[in-house]
Parts: structure tokens; C-alpha cells; sequence
């Protein structure tokens, strides 16, 4: 967990603060890009970069042990006053893809995105993230078909979920990983 807020002023913090905020302006409303910046600028709640990247074979169930230990460590941190330890939000950016054969509304329906998230288990933390958003990465990435793996099949688009969490919902998401993932 890497806290934004305490390291306000450092380049590559702040590069990647622009770069969220650009592709939230360039794929929100801007009511929701100034929500953002607030957040992000608010140093009374500094929030925390969550970086979680698990390779596509090694299976969901490592993720709740690494999880587990995480949030022992964010505890560990908060009653020693480290600043890792002081994050009032979790942000986190996860790999995702839109199946676009999935999206194809019913009559009168508003048409429905169909998110599939490369790690599994970050599906709980997108259930409990109070402000969230999309942006294609499709001109950046490879293709990746949807798993029938016929001629047929449309490739699915790349994106990357942005997910702003509440530290305090991390429990309840810890909660979830332990129900889904325990073998």
C-alpha cells in the first residue's frame, strides 16, 4: 500500500495521480472527475494505493492469504503511525475486459456492461467501491478472445477499472475472500 496523500509533491506519485485523473476526465462525467480530485487532494482522508497483481495461472486461492497478511500489516502500520498505516481509501486499478457479445440490450433496456476481471477476486472490491470507472486500454494491449476459443469468438476489449474503497469496507471484502476462496 503505497499512501498518495504522504507523498504528495513526488513526481511519480504525482504522474500517476495525473494519469488517473486524465483517463477519469476523458471516460466520466465531470462531476465525478471533481469528486475524484477532491479525494485524491483531501489530506485529512489520504488514500492508498493498492497495487495487486496476481499472474492469470496461479489460482484465486493465493489471494486471500496474501490479503490476509496485507491487512495485518495496514494494522501493524496504523497503530505504529507509519503512513501506509493512516489511509482513509484504497485505490486500486484492475485489469478487466468488456465482452462485447454480452453488452446487447433487451428491447427498452439500457444496454449492460458485462465486466469480467482478470483476478477474480477483485470483484469484491469493486461490490464495495464507492466511486468507480473504466477506460479502454484496447490500443495498448494484445487481444484476448472470450474463452470458446472458435473462429468465431469476438475478441474481448481490454480496459482497466479504476475503484476508489473505503478502508473501513476492507472487512467486509475480507469477509467475502474468506467465503469464496477457502478450500
Amino acid at each position: 500500500m503505497l499512501n498518495l496523500t504522504e507523498r504528495k509533491g513526488v513526481q511519480c506519485v504525482e504522474e500517476v495521480k495525473d494519469l488517473i485523473l486524465g483517463q477519469c476526465e476523458k471516460s466520466c462525467p465531470h462531476s465525478v472527475t471533481d469528486d475524484l480530485e477532491k479525494v485524491l487532494n483531501d489530506t485529512s482522508k489520504p488514500v492508498g494505493l493498492l497495487l495487486s497483481e496476481r499472474f492469470i495461472n496461479v489460482p484465486p486461492q493465493i489471494a486471500l492469504p496474501l490479503h490476509k497478511q496485507l491487512q495485518e500489516e495496514m494494522a501493524e502500520a496504523q497503530s505504529s503511525n507509519k503512513p501506509s498505516g493512516k489511509c482513509h481509501y484504497c485505490l486500486m486499478i484492475c485489469k478487466t475486459y468488456k465482452d462485447p457479445s454480452k453488452t446487447i440490450p433487451a428491447r427498452g433496456a439500457p444496454p449492460k456492461d458485462e465486466l469480467t476481471f482478470v483476478n477474480a477476486e477483485e470483484e469484491f472490491f469493486y461490490e464495495q467501491a464507492t466511486m468507480k470507472f473504466h477506460y479502454s486500454v484496447q490500443e495498448e494491449t494484445d487481444s484476448v478472445l472470450s474463452g470458446r476459443w472458435s473462429f468465431d469468438d469476438v475478441p474481448m476489449k481490454p480496459q482497466r477499472t479504476v475503484m476508489l474503497i473505503p478502508a473501513d469496507r476492507m472487512s467486509a471484502i475480507m469477509d467475502k475472500l474468506k467465503e469464496y476462496l477457502t478450500v
